[in-house]
């Protein structure tokens, strides 16, 4: 209907000058209200207002820890410490002027558009179980944002390391979120510990090593906070990021969730 409406007004307006001014006027009204309607829909979209390759944190050693930190302010409230499924090596590094990463498609990764706000900054890293390592990230974040709280959250592969630093981390951070949990998170306690947890997980994670019937387990058994995502939609292999292990297609709303978790900590 459209295209057809405006072929009959250029038409019509090769009879008229008139018209042909009024015809280049129309136009220029719509071009205009595009770029307009492009540009709040961009508006729209979660963006970082700051990503920064952070080199700073290192070893007695001297060994550098690189981590991706994302923020919109320069003094957040909550700073969340990534750590995804899979191998977890993420190894952030400079290449040909770009930062380049492993695991952008993994749920953590890129669902941190989401997490970052006024309030929330988030650091992206290697998983892992060493206490080390760790500590040696949480003294920069440290140095760099005093008064924040800071919490960690892995998933799936990830989840090992959260529970395996559980015991160091009790009385170092201010809590840790386990999401699409490996099946030992049916064991895990994490009322023993000083600090807040949170178990998240999809209720169909078809993902045979992330069971939902563990992590629900972890909260009949514990009292463990839990929150029991549905919705979104499957698409591959059951244990990857766009299955519902990855919280495909309701990705915002469980990063919502989870950050009215965090807060309701103080």
């Amino acid at each position: 209907m459209f295209q057809r409406r405006g072929r009959g007004i250029l038409a019509r307006a090769a009879m008229r000058p008139d018209r042909v001014q009024y015809a280049k006027k129309e136009k220029s009204v719509i071009a205009r209200y595009g770029l307009l309607l492009i540009a709040v829909v961009l508006c729209a979209q979660p963006v970082f207002a700051a990503e920064e390759l952070v080199t700073t944190a290192h070893f007695e050693s001297g060994e550098t820890v690189p981590y991706i930190l994302n923020y919109k302010s320069s003094s957040p409230r909550y700073v969340v410490i990534l750590f995804p499924g899979g191998s977890g090596v993420v190894n952030p590094r400079m290449k040909d002027g770009k930062l380049v990463y492993g695991f952008k498609g993994n749920f953590v990764v890129r669902t941190r558009k989401f997490i970052v706000d006024d309030e929330f900054s988030t650091v992206t890293t290697n998983s892992t179980q060493s206490e080390e390592r760790i500590q040696t990230v949480l003294d920069d974040i440290k140095r760099r944002f005093p008064k924040a709280q800071i919490y960690i959250m892995g998933t799936s592969n990830g989840t090992f390391d959260t529970m395996a630093l559980a015991p160091y981390l009790s009385t170092r951070i201010a809590g840790a979120i386990h999401t699409s949990s490996l099946s030992r998170i049916a064991s895990f306690n994490a009322k023993q510990y000083t600090n807040r947890h949170l178990v998240v997980h999809h209720k169909h994670d078809g993902c045979h090593a992330t069971p939902f019937s563990s992590a629900q387990h972890s909260h009949e058994k514990y009292g463990n906070d839990f929150i029991a995502m549905d919705g979104g939609i499957a698409v591959g292999n059951p244990c990857e990021p766009l299955g519902h292990h990855g919280f495909n297609g309701i990705e915002e709303e469980t990063i919502d969730a989870i950050k009215k978790w965090i807060k309701q900590g103080g």
